[in-house]
């Protein structure tokens, strides 16, 4: 695939380089050895345990459910639970490989590489309608702290816009007009006249125009923000293995100050950490590709992950979930796909409202479901196969919890309240309840169940907790507690409402063709109630149906605390939205390092914003 190259004023000459796109029923010769014998064992104390544990409840369940013979309706729920489970336990076992490679002093690849040999590497910012002085403010702070270091290494910064509106694109070529003047790398700037094939064809169009002068590119996001160590880093990490296709890194979160925001990024700094080390332990060369804040050898990816788009029945469909895919193909060309977690400073920012961040979340679906599709591609190294699965299975997960939660509800809470009868041949007219499914045996699974998905939270947390310097950066012990006990109960109240609103993201990309392409929203807003009703008004009718089937008798106890997040999903919404950063006293803002001390290269971003708007003539709304 090789663009046409045009005329343009804001870019460096012309340098093409050829994008094979890929055919997914042939495999490529791997280049070099295409297994990590390394992984083996840390796959195994990963994959192993988790289906033990998921035998063993599928075994506990059987017995329980088998005194009376098993039922067509009995195997459905022993198979959804067992569908369930198992993923659960993933994230257990992934834990235990963490702490496990911790203890054993596992390399951690924490310090930077020496004797690096330099190289050209492009800084990629695509962008479609985003704020510009928020994009050009990033981007001058991320070259500014590149310049404080004394690097081997020549960067080039492009800020490739598919951006439509032509305000936003006027003001894109103001802010870029300022930053080239003032930068102390090469800055440029290209809009393309049609965004073809959205973020993936922004950068085709980039490879194949200029990416040949480049032995590296840092693909980044329009809310990537990287200290100058990181980058140089990573390009140091690509420039001493010529084996490596792709270095991901694991991004932090910041910017947060509203509660939802404030929740995720509590959640990512407290947690993800250690569910990060675990899969970068047992992924080893095959890890995964997430888009943004990651280096990638430029000429393994125009020769190895060129996409095609998918033809059936008459459809002809873009990739829209790219990057595990282009992942997995760079490692199917025998280029190696490596996580390095502990490679500090790379940030980005999150959705501030429930409903901005479940708007983000169906385009995020309707890509994913795109890899069940995409599981046959000959070739793939199957840990890349098991990514593109959990890809799409963990969106398949809320569709799967909504039809357990109905097969309990319709079971009741005794023989009396069943509404799916049990009948024997000898007496078709007599319900014959087994003794053994009561509502009690619901909550011991209910309570494993709980008990497996909060694991690696109170694991994490114990770890923090048992550490002060750890504490100390969360604002001390007590705050640390509030803050952890505050993410655990939103979380659970949250989840319903988020597995009813997945549940319909997946009957949407089921059954539509398209899902609207929308800059995500950086600034978190209060909706109006009618709005909040609208979106969530299927939430609060099956809330409003279980508590009517609670107050009835007709259901079990267990499910009061999803009828009661259903029911509550409005204000749970609201609520959403709560300003912490100014409304909330210390103790209860749910403060995390990032909110705490404020990284630097954050205060510079800012103080870089102001500076473009300010030259833009944007003046602040308004308080």
């Amino acid at each position: 695939m090789t663009r046409p190259l045009a005329d343009h004023p804001g870019m460096p000459p012309a340098a093409p380089l050829q994008m094979q796109i890929q055919d997914f029923a042939t495999a490529p010769a791997c280049r070099s050895d295409c297994h990590e014998k390394r992984a083996t064992p840390w796959r195994i104390a990963v994959f192993i345990p988790a289906l033990i544990a998921t035998a063993c409840l599928m075994y506990g369940m059987y017995s329980w459910l088998a005194g009376m013979g098993m039922t067509g309706l009995e195997w459905a729920l022993l198979m959804m639970i067992g569908a369930t489970f198992v993923w659960v336990t993933l994230s257990v076992s992934t834990v235990g490989v963490a702490i496990a490679g911790i203890l054993a002093r596992e390399a951690a690849d924490t310090r930077a590489p020496t004797d690096v040999a330099p190289i050209d590497v492009a800084l990629l910012v695509p962008v479609y309608n985003e704020v510009p002085w928020d994009v050009f403010g990033n981007a001058a702070a991320m070259l500014d702290d590149l310049a404080a270091r004394k690097t081997a290494h020549r960067y080039t910064l492009f800020i490739l816009s598919d951006t439509r509106d032509e305000m936003i694109a006027a003001q894109e070529q103001q802010a870029f007009e300022r930053l080239r003047k003032t930068a102390p790398y090469p800055v440029h700037y290209r809009r393309r006249a049609s965004n073809t094939d959205k973020k993936v064809g922004n950068l085709v169009d980039w490879i194949t125009g200029w990416g040949a002068a480049y032995e590296g590119m840092l693909v980044l996001d329009a809310d990537s923000l990287m200290t100058g160590r990181a980058i140089d880093r990573l390009a140091s990490e690509l420039s001493i293995a010529p084996d490596t296709g792709l270095i991901q890194t694991f991004p932090m979160l910041i910017g947060a100050e509203t509660l939802f925001a404030r929740l995720q990024q509590f959640s990512n700094i407290a947690y993800g950490w250690l569910l990060a080390e675990g899969l970068a332990l047992w992924s080893r060369s095959e890890g995964n590709y997430w888009g943004h804040n990651a280096i990638i050898r430029t000429r393994a990816f125009a020769e190895s992950a060129g996409l095609p788009h998918l033809t059936s029945g008459g459809r002809d469909d873009l990739i829209l979930s790219h990057d595990f895919v282009e992942a997995g193909l760079l490692r199917r060309a025998g280029w190696r796909v490596r996580l390095l977690p502990r490679v500090t400073g790379s940030f980005e920012e999150t959705p501030g409202t429930l409903i901005d961040y479940t708007l983000r979340d169906r385009r995020w679906c309707r890509g994913n479901l795109q890899h069940l599709r995409l599981l046959a591609t000959r070739g793939l190294h199957p840990v890349s196969r098991f990514h593109l699965f959990h890809g799409a299975v963990s969106y398949l997960l809320s569709p799967a919890w909504f039809l357990l939660l109905v097969i309990w509800a319709l079971l009741g809470k005794d023989a009396e309240t069943n509404v799916v009868r049990y009948f024997n041949e000898a007496n078709p007219f007599f319900p014959d309840w087994p003794p053994a499914m009561s509502h009690i045996d619901s909550a011991v699974f209910l309570f494993i169940m709980y008990a497996m998905l909060l694991t690696p939270k109170f694991t994490a947390a114990a770890m923090i907790a048992a550490t002060p310097a750890a504490t100390r950066i969360f604002g001390g012990h007590g705050a640390f507690l509030t803050a952890f006990v505050t993410e655990v109960l939103l979380s659970v109240a949250y989840a319903p409402v988020m597995m009813i609103q997945q549940t319909k993201a997946v009957l949407r990309a089921i059954f539509t063709r398209s899902e609207p392409w929308a800059p995500q929203k950086r600034d978190a807003q209060h909706y109006p109630l009618s709005t909040l009703a609208k979106f969530h008004w299927v939430e609060t009718f099956l809330g409003l149906i279980l508590t009517l089937g609670l107050a009835a008798g007709l259901i079990s106890w267990w499910l009061l605390p999803i009828a009661a997040s259903l029911l509550l999903a409005v204000p749970l919404s609201a609520l959403s939205a709560l300003n912490l950063a100014k409304r909330a006293p210390r103790s209860l803002a749910m403060n995390s390092p990032y909110t705490l001390r404020e990284p630097a290269i954050v205060t510079r971003a800012r103080s870089a914003r102001e500076q473009i708007k300010a030259q833009l003539g944007i003046n602040p709304p308004a308080e």
